[in-house]
């Protein structure tokens, strides 16, 4: 059975459809020693050999992937990216590791923005929950500073023209505030760049603060420490596939993980014992 090569690649981890089809255009992936093209397909039951930036690649057929979501609580100063030249930190660094994938980030925040941030180690699904016409919610906590009145808020809410096009939020609600800092919770139905800060701009406000606290019907975990992350369960795993229109999952390596690291305990228990032991000192004579 064959698929398109920037599928296959996405559902390996690698990154979104989209950006599989920017890496193969690129010429930065091969299939058998030959340079691939977009438009190829491969056939997922055999053995072809691909490679991006000459790394081989490891490919599952679609029966073979278990879907995993992490949520995480993502801080201010960290980057949207996999490496970073000027070795700042990175969304990427403090995620466990994965066999045989990827984690692929759900969308980006910039590195002045916080909170909740999903990975997930199908290309596919994050693809479908990024693109604008599933028109999947984003809710923000944001801080302006400035006077709003209420000709402002109508303007947000029935849309202004921003560089890239017209732009407003789904709903507004005035969440609180003293003086010139006043809070708000934004409400999107896409994910384009800055879009939450430029909109505010545009009516002379200062973002002093802004927080990503729901995505879809996943909010931000409750007690999540900045920088933490935890596994979605199986409902909430299939309510994300559901929402973009995508079969459901009927497996999760969570109890897998939990029993793995058990055992790892048990072995480090195992081994701090035997070392006690071996340097206990021994007794003295008995007097």
């Amino acid at each position: 059975m064959s698929e398109k090569l920037q599928k296959v690649l996405a559902r390996a981890g690698h990154g979104s459809r989209r950006e599989m089809e920017a890496v193969i255009e690129a010429g930065r992936v091969s299939v058998n020693g030959s340079v691939a093209k977009l438009g190829d397909r491969v056939e997922t039951g055999t053995d072809a050999q691909i490679r991006v930036d000459g790394h081989l690649v490891s490919i599952q057929a679609e029966n073979e992937v278990i879907c995993r979501v992490l949520a995480y609580y993502k801080p201010e100063g960290e980057l949207c990216t996999r490496t970073d030249p000027q070795g700042r930190p990175t969304v990427f660094d403090r995620l466990p590791k994965v066999r045989g994938s990827r984690w692929v980030a759900v969308g980006r925040l910039d590195i002045n923005t916080s909170g909740l941030l999903l990975f997930t180690t199908d290309g596919e699904l994050a693809n479908r929950l990024m693109h604008p016409s599933r028109e999947v919610e984003r809710e923000y906590a944001v801080r302006v500073f400035g006077e709003v009145t209420e000709q402002n808020l109508q303007a947000l809410r029935t849309g202004v023209e921003l560089e890239d096009g017209p732009a407003r939020f789904k709903r507004l609600i005035a969440a609180g505030g003293e003086g010139l800092n006043h809070w708000y919770h934004a409400i999107l139905s896409e994910g384009r760049n800055r879009e939450v800060r430029r909109l505010w701009e545009s009516q002379g406000m200062q973002v002093s603060r802004l927080m990503r606290i729901r995505y879809g019907d996943i909010t931000l975990p409750k007690g999540l420490p900045r920088g933490g992350w935890v596994e979605l369960q199986l409902d909430q795993v299939n309510y994300l596939r559901k929402l973009v229109d995508l079969g459901t999952e009927s497996r999760t390596l969570m109890e897998k993980d939990k029993q793995a690291a058990r055992r790892q305990n048990k072995i480090k228990t195992g081994k701090i014992r035997r070392a006690v032991k071996k340097h206990r000192p021994a007794k003295g004579p008995k007097r």
